[in-house]
């Protein structure tokens, strides 16, 4: 009996807002953000590999408001990345191929992110690389990615770019990196984008005020594509004395992604 023809690894993006709802209690129209045949892919998918079951079945929900699912909810097998270990940010836990079985086996199998494009700044990334490496064919779908459009926002050089994930805790080498980075900038005229969780916005966003020179241009954005978006982009001179927009401060209590580029 000869093999099953492999089934295909689709990349389904999802909104940024991470499930939340907005200021009138309910969930974003996902046709704002998401194409129809994103929908319809993620509609027909019946197999899922995502970083965070509890977002994915709410996504999964709000789809089917909008194209109905090939199988109940309850029905569809959904199966979480691995996590990092615990203190180790940016690190890809290996994955067992056992996430890949049914794609091997013949059946269309779903990547979703809690947040945006998976695989970008995303452990899904790896699962990426193995199925390749195991001869799948890897589909990517259309949809939001935090990364660019914060880019796009910014003003900043786009055709040379770098995203280098978190920086340090440790306020010390924290301070070293970014002098480090935007040295990097100022050479090659690269933009530099990092990212950090909501808890660290406000230590990160005035470490980078106090470590970068004046004239470095400085960017902050957080949930672009949505009502409550917000990004400003201005030399730190600006943000440091509060001129214009650059007087409002990034929102605490999201993910945000911060570019600059030395002037």
């Amino acid at each position: 009996m000869s093999a099953p023809t492999p089934g295909t690894l689709w990349l389904v993006p999802t909104p940024l807002d991470f499930g939340t709802l907005d200021t009138a209690g309910e969930a974003p129209d996902l046709r704002e953000v998401l194409p129809m045949g994103t929908l319809q892919a993620a509609a027909r998918l019946t197999h899922w590999v995502v970083e965070n079951a509890k977002t994915a079945r709410a996504f999964l929900k709000r789809v089917q408001a909008v194209v109905p699912l090939a199988q109940p909810l309850q029905s569809l097998q959904i199966q979480e990345l691995p996590r990092a270990p615990k203190g180790q940010r940016g690190a890809a836990p290996a994955l067992p191929d056992a996430l890949l079985q049914p794609a091997l086996q013949g059946l269309d199998v779903g990547l979703m992110s809690e947040a945006g494009m998976p695989a970008v700044a995303d452990p899904g990334a790896e699962l990426v690389r193995r199925a390749h490496a195991l001869g799948l064919t890897v589909v990517p779908m259309v949809g939001p990615s935090a990364l660019l459009l914060a880019l796009a926002a910014s003003g900043m050089n786009g055709q040379s770019f770098a995203f280098v994930g978190y920086l340090p805790v440790d306020e010390a080498a924290r301070a070293a990196r970014i002098r480090e980075l935007e040295g990097l900038s100022r050479r090659l005229g690269q933009t530099q984008l990092v990212i950090e969780t909501p808890y660290r916005n406000a230590a990160l966003f005035q470490a980078l005020l106090q470590h970068l020179q004046p004239t470095t241009q400085l960017s902050v954005a957080c949930g672009l594509t949505l009502a409550t978006g917000w990004n400003h982009s201005a030399p730190v001179a600006q943000w440091r004395a509060g001129q214009g927009r650059a007087g409002q401060r990034p929102p605490a209590d999201r993910p945000a992604v911060f570019a600059w580029l030395a002037g």
